[in-house]
C-alpha cells in the first residue's frame, strides 16, 4: 500500500428534498396534464442522495460509482431547473475542522442546488484520494487505478478552485477556500507523479527514466510544500501532512540522485556515481528526519549504501577518479507523466437521467420570450385604445360636452356631469394627493442615480487596477482584460442611465402638465358650494330640445358605447393566453432546436390578430364619431346662440382638469412604483458587479502570488555543496523546503461567457470565469408583469439576440393640437415616459 495522503470528507446534514422539488416541478416545470408524473423520480433522487453522501464514508471503490451517479443527476437536473430556484437549505460541514469540546464544527448552509453540487464534487475528489491511497503498489492494476484517481482528483480540486467563489457568491468554509483547493490539487498531482515513479520501478524501466520521473516528483512536492506552509493554510492540515510532504520531497530528490548514479555506473563514471550516491544518502536521511518516519525509503537507502561502498572500493583499487563537487554535476532531467485531468460528465459508467422527461431550461427560456412578446403586443394595443380614449375625452372637454346639453335646475346650477367629476377628484385625494406624489419623485430619482453611480464606480476602479497591473507585468499578466468582461455590464449600465434620463424627462412633463391644470384642479378639490361660487352665473334658462341637442345626446350615447366596447377589448387582450409548452416541446423533439421567434409570431398572430383588428376598427370608428360630434356641436351653438363666455370656458377647463387629474394620478402612481422597482433591479445589478469585482480581486491576488513566486525562481539555484540543512534539521523545528528549479506557470484565465442582461430566463451577466462548460448558477428573475403599463408601451428592440430584450422607455409623443375656439385639448403623457415596469421581487 502506498504511503499516500487522503483528503477528509465533508460531512452533510439530512435535508428534505422531496417536498420542495415536488412543489417546484408541479408548479412550474411539469407538463400541464401530468403534474404528478415526477413523484417517483423525486423519491428515487432522494434515496440516491442519502445513499451517496453516506456511502462516501465507507471509502471503497464501489462507493465511487454511487456518488458519481448522484453528481450526474445533479448536473442533469441543473440543466432543467436553474440552481437557485431550488430553495433547499443544503448544509455541509468543513472537512478539516474536527470541532472541539466548546463548540461544533464549522458549517455553511446555502439554499442552492449549485452549492450541493460543489460539496458533492469535493467529496468525490476526497473519496478518490482515499481509494487511491488504499491501492497496493505491488500490482499493476492497483498502480493504474491509483494514478487515474489521483489525476482526476487533482482536476476536480482545480475546477473547484476556479468556480467556488462564483458558484456560492459568499465566503466559503475553509476547506472550500480557493487557496485550500489549489493546495489539494497540487498534492494530488504530486502523489499521482509518485505513483508513476513507483510504476516505473515496478516495470523495471530504464534508470534514466526513473531518475527523471523522481526528479519531477521532487519538484511537485516542493511546490506543494510551499503552498501548504502559507500562513492562512498551515494550521488547517493534520500535523503529519506537512512533515510527510517535506519528507517525500527530500526522498524523491534522493531517489532521483540514486537512479542517476546507476546511469553513471553504466557509463563507468565512478567519480560522479560516488558523488551522487553520497548526496542521495544525505537526502534519504533528511527525508526520514523530516517525516519522522525512520523506515521511509529505507530499502532504497540500503541499496544506495551498498552501491556507495562498492563504488568507493572499486575507485580506490582500480579507477582512482576524483570525486566531483555535487554542485558541479549536471542537473537530473525531469519527466512529468501526471496530468490534471479535466472534469468530465457523466462520471458514472451507466448514467440514466431520472428527469429525462422534465422540460429543459431552453423550453422555459422560449416560454419567457413568448410571454414577453405577448405582453408587448397586449401593452401596445391597450396603449392605442387608451390614447384614443384620451384624445376623445380632450375633444369633448374642449366642447364642454356633455355638460353643455345637460338639463339644470337653473342658470346658476352646475351640470351633473361636472359635479360627478368634482366628487371623483375629492374622493381620490384632490390636488394635495398629487402634490405629495410629485414631491416624492426627486428623492426616488436620486436614490436610483446613486446606486447606478456606485455600480459604475466599482467597474471603473476594477478596470484601473487591471490596467495598472497589465502595464506593470506586460505579457505576463495573462488574465482576460476587464474591457472584454465588463462589456455587457457597461452596456446595461448605459441602458439604465438612458432609462433614468427618460424618466427625468417624464417627471418634467408631468410637472408642467400639473402646473397647467393646477388652478382648475384646486377648484375641483373644493366643496360643491365653493365650486358653485367659483363658476360664473349663466344666462339662465334650460337647454332646448332642438334637433342639434338630440343629435348630441345620441352621439354621447355612442361615445359611452364605444368606451364600453373598448373596456371589453382591453379585458380580452389581458386575458388572452395560449399554452405554448407543448408546441415548443414538439419543435424541440423534431429537430433538436427551437425556432422560437417564428413559432411565437405564428401563434401570437393567430391569438391577437382578431383583437388587433378590433382595435383598429374602434380607432377608425372614433374618427368618424368625432367628426359628427363637432358638426352637431356647431349646429347646437348656432341654434342656441351660445358663445364661449366665461362660464362655458371655465367649465371646459374644469372638465379638462378632471381628465388631467385622473391621468396624472395614474402616471404618478406608476412613476413611484417604477422608481421603487427600478431600485430593486439596480440593487441586483450592483450586487452582481460587486460579485464580479470580488472574483476578479481574488483572481488578481492568486496571479500576483504566482508571478511573485515565478520571479523568485527565475535563476536556477545550484545544488548546495553540503546538505547540512537536511542533516541538521532538528525534530522540534519545522522542516524547510528545498528551492524548486522550475517556475510555476500561471493558469490562463478562462474566456467569459457573453450573456446579455437582463435575460429573463438565464439571468444576470455571468461574472468572470464562467463559460458554457462551467456550471455556474445563473440569476433568474421572475417573469415580467403581465399587466398593462401605459408608461412603457414601446416594444423591446428586436436587435438583441436573446429572449425578450432590455426594458426600454416607451410612452407618449407630444400634445394634441388645440381645438379652434376651445380650451387646449387633453395633453398626451410625457415624451419617453417611464420605462417598462421592471419585474417585482428582484
Amino acid at each position: 500500500m502506498a504511503d499516500l495522503l487522503s483528503v477528509p470528507l465533508k460531512k452533510p446534514s439530512e435535508v428534505d428534498i422531496v417536498n420542495p422539488l415536488k412543489n417546484l416541478i408541479q408548479s412550474r416545470y411539469s407538463t400541464a396534464d401530468k403534474p404528478e408524473d415526477y413523484t417517483e423520480q423525486i423519491n428515487e433522487f432522494s434515496k440516491l442522495r442519502n445513499n451517496a453522501i453516506w456511502r462516501a464514508f465507507e471509502k471503497y471503490e464501489s462507493s465511487l460509482e454511487v456518488i458519481y451517479s448522484y453528481y450526474d443527476q445533479l448536473v442533469a437536473l441543473e440543466s432543467k431547473i436553474p440552481a437557485q430556484e431550488v430553495q433547499i437549505p443544503f448544509k455541509w460541514k468543513d472537512a478539516f475542522d474536527k470541532g472541539s469540546i466548546f463548540g461544533g464544527r464549522i458549517s455553511l448552509t446555502v439554499a442552492s442546488l449549485g452549492y450541493e453540487k460543489i460539496c458533492v464534487l469535493f467529496n468525490i475528489a476526497a473519496l478518490q484520494s482515499a481509494v487511491a491511497a488504499a491501492q497496493s503498489i505491488e500490482n499493476d492494476e492497483g498502480l493504474k487505478l491509483a494514478a487515474k484517481l489521483l489525476q482526476q482528483s487533482a482536476g476536480i480540486f482545480a475546477h473547484l478552485k476556479q468556480t467556488i467563489m462564483l458558484s456560492i457568491q459568499q465566503d466559503p468554509t475553509p476547506d472550500l477556500n480557493p487557496d485550500t483547493l489549489g493546495a489539494l490539487s497540487s498534492l494530488m498531482l504530486a502523489q499521482a507523479q509518485e505513483i508513476f515513479v513507483q510504476k516505473s520501478i515496478h516495470d523495471n524501466m530504464k534508470d534514466q527514466i526513473v531518475a527523471k520521473l523522481a526528479s519531477q516528483c521532487e519538484e511537485l512536492y516542493g511546490e506543494c510544500l510551499k503552498t501548504f506552509q502559507r500562513e492562512n493554510l498551515k494550521q488547517l492540515w493534520d500535523k503529519e501532512w506537512i512533515t510527510t510532504v517535506a519528507g517525500k520531497q527530500a526522498g524523491y530528490h534522493a531517489l532521483a540522485e540514486f537512479y542517476q548514479s546507476l546511469v553513471c555506473k553504466s557509463k563507468k563514471a565512478v567519480g560522479e556515481e560516488i558523488a551522487r550516491l553520497e548526496h542521495s544518502m544525505e537526502l534519504f536521511k533528511a527525508a526520514q528526519t523530516r517525516s519522522g518516519k525512520p523506515s521511509l525509503f529505507q530499502d532504497f537507502a540500503n541499496k544506495a549504501q551498498r552501491n556507495l561502498n562498492e563504488a568507493k572500493k572499486d575507485n580506490d583499487f582500480i579507477y582512482h577518479e576524483r570525486i566531483p563537487d555535487v554542485k558541479s554535476l549536471e542537473l537530473v532531467g525531469k519527466a512529468q507523466l501526471a496530468k490534471v485531468l479535466p472534469l468530465t460528465h457523466p462520471l458514472s459508467q451507466n448514467f440514466k437521467d431520472l428527469f429525462s422527461e422534465l422540460v429543459p431550461v431552453v423550453i422555459h427560456q422560449a416560454m419567457a420570450a413568448y410571454d414577453l412578446r405577448k405582453t408587448e403586443i397586449q401593452n401596445t394595443e391597450i396603449s392605442k385604445l387608451r390614447e384614443s380614449t384620451q384624445f376623445l375625452n380632450s375633444v369633448l372637454a374642449s366642447l364642454n360636452l356633455p355638460a353643455a346639453i345637460e338639463v339644470t335646475e337653473g342658470g346658476n346650477s352646475l351640470p351633473p356631469s361636472l359635479l360627478e367629476k368634482a366628487e371623483a377628484v375629492r374622493q381620490l385625494g384632490g390636488i394635495t394627493q398629487l402634490a405629495n406624489l410629485i414631491g416624492d419623485l426627486p428623492e426616488l430619482l436620486k436614490r436610483n442615480q446613486d446606486i447606478l453611480d456606485e455600480s459604475e464606480r466599482m467597474l471603473n476602479e476594477e478596470k484601473q487596477a487591471d490596467d495598472s497591473l497589465r502595464e506593470q507585468f506586460k505579457e505576463k499578466w495573462t488574465r482576460t482584460p476587464s474591457d472584454k468582461l465588463t462589456e455587457m455590464f457597461r452596456s446595461n449600465a448605459e441602458k439604465y442611465r438612458q432609462i433614468i434620463n427618460n424618466a427625468v424627462q417624464a417627471d418634467k412633463t408631468v410637472r408642467e402638465k400639473f402646473e397647467t391644470h393646477r388652478a382648475c384642479m384646486e377648484l375641483l378639490s373644493k366643496s360643491p358650494a365653493e365650486l358653485q361660487a367659483a363658476v360664473p352665473a349663466g344666462s339662465g334658462g334650460s337647454v332646448s330640445n332642438s334637433s342639434a341637442v338630440q343629435s348630441l345626446r345620441q352621439l354621447m350615447e355612442e361615445v359611452e358605447t364605444l368606451k364600453a366596447e373598448r373596456d371589453v377589448i382591453e379585458s380580452e387582450l389581458k386575458s388572452s393566453t395560449i399554452d405554448m409548452k407543448d408546441k415548443f416541446l414538439s419543435a424541440l423533439a423534431s429537430d433538436g432546436a427551437i425556432n422560437e421567434p417564428a413559432l411565437s409570431m405564428e401563434n401570437l398572430g393567430a391569438t391577437f390578430g382578431p383583437l388587433q383588428k378590433q382595435v383598429k376598427e374602434s380607432i377608425q370608428k372614433q374618427e368618424g364619431l368625432i367628426e359628427r360630434i363637432q358638426q352637431a356641436h356647431s349646429e347646437f351653438a348656432h341654434e342656441s346662440g351660445a358663445s364661449a363666455g366665461s362660464r362655458e370656458s371655465l367649465m371646459c377647463q374644469l372638465a379638462a382638469a378632471h381628465d388631467a387629474f385622473r391621468d396624472l394620478q395614474n402616471n404618478l402612481q406608476e412613476g413611484t412604483k417604477f422608481y421603487n422597482d427600478l431600485t430593486q433591479l439596480l440593487v441586483v445589478f450592483q450586487n452582481k458587479i460587486s460579485d464580479y469585482c470580488f472574483a476578479r480581486k481574488t483572481e488578481k491576488e492568486e496571479l500576483l502570488k504566482d508571478l511573485t513566486q515565478e520571479s523568485s525562481r527565475q535563476a536556477p539555484l545550484p545544488t548546495p555543496p553540503k546538505p547540512a540543512y537536511y542533516s541538521d534539521v532538528k525534530k522540534d523545528e519545522p522542516p524547510q523546503p528545498t528551492p524548486s528549479l522550475a517556475p510555476q506557470q500561471p493558469q490562463p484565465a478562462q474566456a467569459p461567457s457573453s450573456l446579455p442582461y437582463p435575460v429573463y430566463v438565464q439571468g444576470m451577466p455571468v461574472p468572470y470565469g464562467a463559460t458554457t462548460n462551467t456550471p455556474y448558477p445563473s440569476y433568474v428573475p421572475p417573469p415580467m408583469p403581465q399587466g398593462y403599463n401605459p408608461y412603457g408601451s414601446v416594444p423591446y428592440p428586436a436587435s438583441y439576440n436573446y429572449p425578450g430584450g432590455f426594458p426600454q422607455a416607451g410612452g407618449y409623443q407630444g400634445n394634441f393640437p388645440q381645438q379652434p375656439g376651445g380650451y387646449p385639448q387633453q395633453q398626451q403623457p410625457p415624451p419617453g415616459g417611464y420605462p417598462q415596469q421592471p419585474p417585482r421581487g428582484w
